[in-house]
């Protein structure tokens, strides 16, 4: 058995951080790595020591691993923690840090290669008596071939790239007719995102779950599992909410999965945290027979959490155990009690179809942490969003002795994120939980896309609270102009206010008033006032709503660079049309003419770099 003495986090943001916070319980020194963006992040400044491994771009520092392996030979750090992402599950890697001499916290190259192809992991999943989806997965990629493949398999199907994976390289696929367009599609984005076009085909599950099992294995033999997380709750195969244990579970069917689960490991002789994922059909009760293997994830999951809170276990404390040579504790010994539920806050724009929200967090809170509640963030307020890295801010998780109970304090918690100026899925995120089906735990992963009003911010309801928030008679009447004025009775007029682009009317006499919406752009110049997890931003009293300017414009929505401008000063344009093209987060988007009109001044031209509000082009009414 070899002790630990200094870890190195290869990783960064909340799970850096949550990574040494268990080490330092353990009296473990910590080692963080950082990138020109990240110089003065929270996980830096949580670590005992810090080394800068080069610019802010992913591709040119926490995803090189020569210099990663660098920063452990200088700081002198005898094993690594690899998070989640990045290189975490980098079989390459895994092999170089055994070369030098470094542990390394997760599984063996060996067990990441098996799994890491989705076609191969099946073939062995097949021989190992576990459970997989109908499909095919041989090497014959001629496409009249994979055609007939999938008729005989019965639509609707699912072509799926070897290498995908965050929902890349996938294609559902209604008909015969339609296959030929949708594998070539599917081939081109596969290329292009990992460098290998081969892909499988599966059975399309109508109304499938994602249910996983966490399970763990040491260097002595042992598997062991700690029950399953339901993570069905998807947008863009990318999960949002996670629960355990799985609504609807039973004790037939949860025997049946997390042994399932333990063969799968034990196929690959694993050691250390991994995830065995099942696609479930959720057409109606949970079935012995009615779950199959997708993938394994040979690393700590995000959503690890809410399995630690029903188990009472540190999955994180488990790993570093394992890696040292530790035995797991025993099967019988792992039980679970109550229920958890996590919901990942991201700096998002819910209403601009989630479109990344990047810049100072001013204000951050809102939130706190309390025996049965937990918050893991890599931020705190006055930190920055960055545009080079995932946008999550935190992950908001509860526990409660039942399901019902930790779902209503978890979204009274989001109700009560207070995050600005970056917008965020607070409300987003408190609508889903409290979605009549989702209480029930009659969800899927079509459930986001099924309900598109889950989206919509409550404007009505949130007005009648800005009118309570108002002064109602905060304003100079002037007499002289008989502006609203009734002898012996308020005065009949209204306040016009402004909330995030939205005209407000409030009546000054307590009747209700109309409420108007107007493409409308403002500089924020007033703190804003939260409601329920959303952050108005009111501007002064108006009132006379022909006073606002008709002088609109294109806003930059975050940080980037400029592809190209398709207008010029003077130009006439209707509403829709495609004005200009840039580029964010590695995400290509035009911003198109909010309505009609002439351009009165384009601000920006092609390769200029802009920041978030920067007015790109200027926009008049047509006479």
């Amino acid at each position: 058995m070899t002790k630990i003495k200094k870890i190195l986090i290869a990783n960064r943001g909340e799970i850096a951080c949550r990574v040494i916070k268990t080490a330092r319980k353990m009296g473990i020194k910590t080692v963080a790595v950082y990138s020109d963006a990240d110089s003065k992040a929270l996980h830096v400044r949580m670590a005992d020591e810090a080394v800068h491994i080069g610019p802010s771009p992913a591709a040119e520092s926490y995803l090189i691993a020569g210099k990663i392996i660098a920063a452990c030979k200088s700081s002198g750090a005898d094993a690594l923690h690899p998070g989640y992402g990045f290189l975490s599950e980098n079989p390459d890697f895994a092999r170089k840090l055994k070369k030098e001499g470094i542990t390394f916290i997760g599984p063996a190259p060996e067990s990441m290669e098996a799994m890491g192809l989705k076609d191969a992991a099946k073939t062995l999943m097949t021989a190992a008596g576990v459970p997989v989806t109908p499909g095919y997965q041989d090497d014959n990629q001629d496409p009249n071939h994979l055609k007939n493949a999938a008729d005989e398999i019965g639509y609707p199907v699912l072509i799926k790239a070897v290498a995908g994976g965050g929902g890349k390289g996938m294609r559902k696929v209604e008909t015969s007719e339609d296959f030929i367009d949708a594998l070539a599609s599917c081939q081109r984005e596969a290329k292009s995102s990992f460098g290998n076009d081969i892909v499988l085909i599966e059975k399309y599950i109508t109304n499938p779950r994602h249910i996983e099992v966490q399970v763990f294995g040491d260097t002595h033999g042992n598997v062991i599992h700690m029950y399953e997380r339901d993570c069905s709750l998807q947008r863009r195969h990318q999960k949002v909410i996670e629960e355990a244990p799985a609504p609807g579970m039973t004790d037939a069917v949860r025997k049946a999965m997390t042994t399932a689960a333990v063969n799968a490991a034990r196929a690959v002789n694993y050691v250390g945290a991994g995830t065995v994922e099942f696609i479930v059909d959720g057409s109606g009760e949970l079935e012995e027979d009615g779950f199959w293997f997708m993938e394994m994830n040979t690393r700590l999951q995000v959503e690890h959490p809410v399995t630690e809170m029903i188990t009472g276990l540190d999955l994180v404390e488990l790993q570093i155990r394992v890696a040292q040579g530790e035995k797991l504790p025993k099967q019988k010994d792992i039980s679970i009690q109550g229920h958890a539920i996590e919901a990942r806050l991201y700096a998002e724009d819910p209403a601009s179809d989630f479109l990344p929200s990047i810049g100072k967090l001013d204000v951050l809170g809102g939130f706190d942490e309390a025996p049965d509640v937990r918050i893991d963030t890599g931020v705190e307020q006055g930190d920055q969003v960055s545009i080079y890295y995932d946008p999550m801010i935190a992950k908001l998780i509860h526990f409660a002795d039942d399901r019902e109970t930790a779902i209503m304090e978890l979204a009274q918690t989001c109700q009560m994120a207070r995050v600005y100026p970056v917008k965020t899925n607070a409300r987003f995120m408190y609508n889903c939980l409290v979605n009549s089906d989702f209480m029930k735990g009659d969800v899927s992963t079509h459930f986001i896309d099924n309900n598109p009003g889950l989206t919509a911010l409550p404007l009505d309801s949130d007005i009648a609270v800005m009118a309570e928030a108002l002064d109602p008679y905060d304003m100079d009447i002037n007499f002289d102009d008989q502006q609203g004025w009734r002898l012996n009775q308020p005065p009949r007029s209204h306040q016009i206010r402004h909330a995030n682009g939205v005209e407000v009317k409030l009546a000054i006499n307590g009747e209700k008033a109309p409420v108007q919406l107007r493409n409308w752009y403002q500089d924020h110049e007033h703190g804003p006032l939260f409601i329920n997890g959303t952050a108005y931003v009111m501007d002064a009293l108006t009132l006379d709503p022909s006073a606002t300017s008709n002088a609109h414009g294109i806003l930059a929505p975050m940080p980037g660079k400029i592809i190209s401008v398709n207008a010029k000063a003077g130009d006439k344009v209707k509403v829709g049309d495609k004005l200009i093209v840039m580029e964010a987060m590695k995400m290509e988007m035009s911003l198109d003419a909010p309505r009609d009109g002439v351009i009165a001044g384009i601000n920006v031209s092609a390769d200029d770099l802009v920041s978030d509000g920067d007015v790109l082009l200027e926009l008049e009414k047509e006479e």
